[in-house]
């Protein structure tokens, strides 16, 4: 509200949601990945180590099934393990996803897939 009028602007969650649907291929994907992250975490905004690993078992897992014996996919899990906190925030959230991508046999197949146009 500004000197007493109503703004017309809609609230900024609900027009980012609207422009959402409009939204890319990648912004979809980033915002459905900060969605899942939101629903698993408490309060303050972070997620535990146990419900980081159930989310890697149930929402990654065409990326971390068959990976188990990798040194560097072993090298990720261990660093989860030790992370000081019991928790992690979005942005651990986020390089673990990646960290375990980037290793993955899965994306080594897609990103040398040859791609029809």
């Amino acid at each position: 509200m500004q000197s007493g009028r109503l703004s017309r602007e809609p609230p900024l969650f609900i027009s980012s949601f609207t422009a959402l649907k409009k939204g890319s291929d990648l912004e979809k994907a980033m915002a459905t990945l900060a969605l899942i992250f939101k629903n698993s975490s408490d309060p303050d905004g972070k997620i535990e180590r146990a419900t980081a690993k159930n989310l890697l078992q149930t929402q990654f897992r065409n990326f971390t099934e068959r990976e188990e014996t990798k040194p560097k996919y072993q090298d990720i899990l261990s660093e989860l393990d030790e992370h000081t906190e019991n928790k992690l925030d979005f942005e651990d959230f986020v390089i673990l996803l990646l960290s375990l991508a980037i290793v993955s046999d899965l994306l080594q197949s897609i990103l040398s897939a040859e791609v029809m146009k």
